[in-house]
């Protein structure tokens, strides 16, 4: 038969497990980013990829890759190393939380609970100026993190607590 405390460790850890993937499937899409990000540094491949987008005109791709190498042609030198760091820096967090989070670390849920927060104002921002589903439904992930672990914390210090004897 199993105790209540195995069946809560149990629920807790599918949950943590998921919210777990979902941070190192950001580790994988950001060092993905940075890797994009030195390889578009060889002329060869942006002209390609150009090449290859021009051969769509009609395409998404067409777009997408045409805006991207837009973008990417006119920083500065200091501003694609400060995207490198920036992206790896969060690629490294995102990593802690995630190792933490899928070996039931309580310091990871804190972590996370706090990192996650503190990123929603952002992604608040940049959605009320530049909108698309897809920040949407990161908002939404991250918001839905965010309340279970708030709710999953406070519920479990409180089990952990003494009763107050008068």
């Amino acid at each position: 038969m199993t105790t209540p405390a195995k069946q809560a460790r149990k629920s807790r850890f599918g949950v943590l497990r998921t919210i777990a993937l979902y941070k190192l499937v950001k580790v994988l899409l950001l060092l993905a980013v940075a890797y994009g990000e030195l390889r578009l540094r060889d002329a060869s491949l942006a002209a390609k990829l150009l090449s290859w987008a021009q051969a769509r005109p009609y395409g998404l791709e067409h777009r997408i890759v045409g805006q991207i190498l837009e973008w990417f042609s006119g920083l500065s030198v200091s501003r694609i190393y400060a995207l490198r760091m920036v992206t790896l820096a969060y690629a490294a967090v995102f990593a802690v939380e995630g190792v933490g989070l899928w070996m039931e670390k309580r310091w990871a849920e804190w972590l996370t609970t706090i990192i996650t927060a503190s990123l929603i104002p952002l992604e608040a921002w940049e959605i009320f100026y530049r909108p698309t589903i897809g920040k949407v439904l990161i908002l939404l992930a991250n918001v839905a993190v965010v309340g279970y672990l708030v709710w999953h914390v406070r519920k479990t210090q409180a089990l952990r607590q003494p009763p107050i004897v008068k």
